[in-house]
């Protein structure tokens, strides 16, 4: 039997091992934008997952661009030193699994509270030195209660454009092999894309083309001096779930633009950009856009929302919908999701490091084991 999850497929120059992804899921568990010992065992245990490309999580570009105090980040030196062990963890041990980054600022949403405390904005209850300022095209706060964005000026715009430029930098230094630019869920380059957000009046407001210069100038400037044989693509909110937001037209015109610039592939997702959204969310809610920007825009897609079954993953694939499937909780919940599906679908499993593999030879043993159980 062959499963399609289970082929090869290259993306911008780099050849995955299988179709699976594991999605950016943050952590909120960084000092100051670096990695601690949380990161370390976390990383290591999803690279023996099974999966073709592990992404780390959202990693921010600036200090006050993170979402949380907790949010990784890779805006200095001690934030490289931090993220270096796990890279080299994953080659020595899974060298055959693919490592990406997600390089993210959050914007108008930055200086939150940590999930598990609520998620709201932080406030000088929480610290004397909070919150933090944050930044947006337009002035316009995420929510009632939220502080207020400045509007990012000329000298604003550059700063960002040189972090995310510098975070690339780092990431090449770094050895990974896949960038993904945010540009989704409300955060700052989705926040341009958005005529709900961006109300400017300049080159970089108005139209949707107007809309979409700040992100696509960020693109090209980090493809530039991004490798050329390694891949680089944006995560995108397809649509935002509210009246008078992004429609999929809009984000297969996008994708469109950036492919022109070098983008190898878009991660589809949606929403995140209003408290007013209206989420139809079921499983794979988000299949039928990547199957649509792949098709119109003739780009690579990834799939991704509540795809926890390697039956469903596999269909995707199979169907030509998207040419990969990208996991977040459903890891949590299986490390080991991506081994298990190859299992579940008949395939031969991906490799483990030797100490691990070991425990594979037990599996011969369970229906004997089921049998015996049964007979009592």
């Amino acid at each position: 039997m062959t499963a399609q999850l289970f082929t090869p497929v290259d993306v911008g120059g780099v050849t995955l091992a299988n179709r699976i992804v594991v999605s950016p899921m943050c952590q909120y568990s960084a000092v100051d934008g670096s990695a601690q010992h949380w990161h370390q065992v976390h990383y290591g245990m999803l690279a023996m997952s099974g999966a073709g490309l592990l992404c780390l999580e959202a990693t921010h570009v600036e200090r006050d661009g993170r979402i949380t105090q907790g949010c990784l980040g890779l805006y200095s030196d001690d934030n490289e030193a931090a993220v270096k062990p796990i890279v080299e963890w994953v080659r020595a041990w899974m060298p055959w699994v693919k490592l990406g980054v997600q390089l993210a600022h959050a914007g108008r949403k930055a200086s939150a509270q940590r999930p598990w405390k609520g998620g709201g904005p932080l406030t000088q209850a929480d610290a004397p030195d909070l919150p933090w300022t944050t930044v947006a095209p337009s002035a316009l706060a995420y929510d009632r209660g939220w502080h207020a964005p400045v509007a990012l000026d000329a000298a604003g715009l550059k700063r960002i454009k040189q972090a995310l430029v510098g975070a690339t930098l780092r990431s090449a230094r770094l050895g990974f092999d896949v960038i993904e630019l945010h540009g989704a869920h409300g955060y700052l380059l989705a926040q341009f894309l958005s005529p709900l957000t961006n109300r400017r009046s300049d080159e970089y407001g108005g139209t949707a083309d107007k809309r979409r210069r700040f992100p696509l100038e960020v693109f090209e400037a980090c493809r530039r001096i991004w490798p050329a044989d390694k891949a680089m693509g944006m995560r995108l909110s397809c649509v935002e779930w509210v009246e008078g937001g992004i429609t999929i037209e809009d984000t297969i015109e996008t994708a469109r633009q950036l492919k022109a610039l070098g983008c190898d592939f878009i991660d589809a997702s949606s929403g995140g950009n209003s408290p007013a959204q209206k989420i139809a969310v079921a499983p794979g809610y988000h299949v039928g856009f990547a199957a649509r920007i792949r098709k119109e825009a003739g780009i690579k897609t990834w799939a991704v929302g509540i795809i926890t079954e390697p039956e469903q993953a596999e269909r995707i694939i199979a169907t030509g919908q998207a040419d990969c499937t990208a996991h977040a909780r459903a890891f949590l919940v299986d490390p080991r999701w991506g081994w298990n599906a190859a299992r579940a679908l008949g395939v031969e499993t991906p490799p483990l490091p030797l100490p691990a593999a070991r425990g594979a030879s037990i599996l011969a043993f369970r229906p004997q084991l089921v049998a015996a159980c049964a007979a009592d």
